[in-house]
Order: C-alpha cells, then structure tokens, then sequence
C-alpha cells in the first residue's frame, strides 16, 4: 500500500472496472489518505477522521466491483452488507454491530492466511515426522534400549522418508485420527428474522465437543489434514487476535448496499 500512489490505484482498479473515472480517483484518493492517516503520530492519529464515501448509480455500473477490488488491492477485509438487513435497534434482521463482528471474523480470517504462509515451512516439516511416525513408529519400551534395533530402526526411517519426499508413497493408505464437523444446527422462524440463527449455530459448535474418528487415508489426503493441524498449532492466536483488530480498527472496508431502500421521502 505503501507504494501504491492515487495514479496507480486507479490504473490497477481501470484493469478491472471499464469507466466511473470519477468515482475510481475519489475512492483512490481516500485509501490514499487512510494510509497517510496511520502515519501520524497517535496522538495526532485520533484526531483524524477518515472519511465515508457515498457512490450513487444504477444497479450493474460497478459500484460494488470497485469497493471489492480497492479492498484486494490494499488486503482489507471487506464485508458487504444489504441496509434492508439491517437496523439501529435490531428489531428486523440484525443488529448494526454485527457488522463488525463479522468484519472481525472476515480479519481473523486473513491474519491467520497471512500466519499459515509464515509457519508453511516448520509445519511441513513437522507434517513429515508425522507421517513417518504413521508409517514406521519410532522406537518405544525395550527397543529403545536395543542399540540394534533402535539403528535398523532409524535407517527403516531415513528410506521412508527420501520415499515420502519422492512422493513415491501418495497412494499408501495410513491410520489417522481426522476430526469430523460439527453438524450445524439449523433454526427456522416465521418472525422474519432470517439471521437469527447464526449467533446460536456459533453457541452450540462452541459447546459441542470435537469428535475424531479413525479413518484409513491416502498418505496424499493425510498431508493435508496434518498440514492443517500443524499450521493451526504454529499459529499464535494472540498475535491473530491483535492483528485482526488493527486491521479492523484501521483497514477495513464496510459496504453497505441498497441504502436508498430504508430511506424516507423527503
């Protein structure tokens, strides 16, 4: 973002959207001061409001698509939202703060992209041992203490792993325990709140317990789901926590549509 200058945030946004010269320069300028606005110091930092943007236009001119791509463009979490869903009380629908509850969630959700990309390779390593592990158990009880044995061991060990690294083994099936979902509850009601049943979906997979069942898989199929596993044991949920606020609090980009539709005459 830092290098990214007005000019060729809307070059990059004319690759993308034909015309809306106007309204591609406003939002360019204004990510451009959003990011200008982060370099102040923070006590002169909160005194600086960023500014919203109202873009008005028939349906199909590229009001959304240039929101959605300025957002790519910088990685803000991005989150559109339908004003008829919406209200200040949360009578219909839901309320307005859910809004940044998802925000948060869709931020979570690109820090710990971010995290996984930084810990691939300790957990592809660390995928590996597992899977030798599954395939030649490393010595325990009296064969640890068998010099001999522990040796034939370690070298049984060695070849599997130049094989596992060859990829000669991706068809071979191994004993993994592979956690199953929590099936989702499903709430249906005749109030019209059609969004009612996310928070309490949320509740019960909280409270759930995880249940792992023991399946044969392919050495393929299991390098995925350990990869999984690793990266999610690597990643520090305070740092994705800390960071998915920042980023909320600084980046993030709400759109909210059909605002025409909840407004009264005048």
């Amino acid at each position: 973002m830092a290098d990214l200058t007005p000019r060729e945030i809307v070059r990059e946004l004319d690759r993308y959207i034909v015309g809306q010269d106007a309204a591609k320069k406003a939002v360019a300028v204004a990510i451009r001061n959003r990011w200008r606005r982060q370099q102040l110091p923070p006590e002169l930092r909160k005194d600086v409001t960023p500014k919203n943007i109202i873009m008005i236009g028939p349906t199909g001119v590229g009001k959304t698509e240039i929101a959605r791509r300025l957002a790519q463009l910088v990685g803000a979490p991005f989150l559109k939202v339908e004003a008829t869903k919406y209200t200040e009380v949360g009578y219909h629908g839901r309320d307005v703060e859910s809004m940044i509850r998802d925000l948060a969630e869709i931020a979570i959700g690109l820090v710990k992209q971010e995290q996984r990309r930084l810990v691939e390779t300790q957990a592809r390593e660390r995928v590996k041992d597992r899977l030798l592990d599954l395939l030649v158990p490393a010595s325990t009880g009296w064969e640890a203490d068998n010099a001999e044995e522990n040796e034939r061991n370690q070298r049984t060990r060695e070849k599997m792993r130049a094989r596992l690294e060859a990829g000669d083994l991706e068809d071979n099936l191994v004993e993994l325990n592979v956690e199953q979902k929590v099936v989702p509850v499903q709430i249906f009601s005749n109030m019209g709140m059609e969004q009612m049943d996310v928070d309490l979906q949320n509740m019960f997979e909280r409270i759930m317990p995880k249940q792992a069942q023991q399946r044969k898989i392919s050495i393929k199929e299991a390098r995925r789901v350990l990869l999984e596993q690793e990266s999610e044991a690597l990643i520090d949920r305070q740092v994705v926590t800390e960071k998915a606020i920042e980023l909320t609090e600084n980046q993030s980009i709400i759109f909210v549509d059909e605002m025409d539709k909840i407004c009264g005459p005048t």
